[in-house]
């Protein structure tokens, strides 16, 4: 059984030492993948004051920038959106931000409905708010 790891320039940068995506069989999993722009490593929708404390916030817009993220990680690994099988969500803050989540993720997942798990975390490795992990089957 081939196992290969997948490296995705056109993604952000991994946060520590480990692949955008591992392929074993015709599985293909996805690392943590957060919304991160892959050209400036800003987070969208956020800007901090110059004591590092939130000035503004978008969720809405790390959400859009998110699923881009893992659209970019699948298509780079040979795989699409609809072949994804499996999401598990990360959010820093599931009171404020699950409803904006649940109906971003249904304009996404209109045609094909993985299965999902919503995990309420207490932070991130960095300021981002949301965190997916996905698998998706590959031929």
């Amino acid at each position: 059984m081939s196992n290969s790891k997948i490296e995705v320039t056109a993604a952000p940068k991994p946060m520590g030492l480990y692949p955008h995506a591992r392929k074993v069989g015709n599985l293909l999993f996805l690392s943590g993948i957060g919304p991160r722009d892959p050209e400036t490593d800003a987070i969208p929708g956020l800007e901090l004051d110059k004591h590092g404390q939130f000035k503004s916030f978008d969720f809405a817009a790390q959400c859009h920038s998110v699923f881009k993220n893992v659209k970019t990680v699948l298509e780079a690994s040979g795989a699409n959106w609809d072949q994804l099988v499996d999401v598990t969500v990360f959010l820093v803050d599931m009171k404020r931000d699950f409803h904006i989540y649940n109906k971003i993720y249904a304009e996404y997942f209109s045609s094909n409905m993985p299965c999902r798990t919503t995990v309420g975390v207490t932070s991130l490795p960095s300021a981002i708010a949301i965190e997916l992990k996905c698998i998706a089957v590959v031929e």
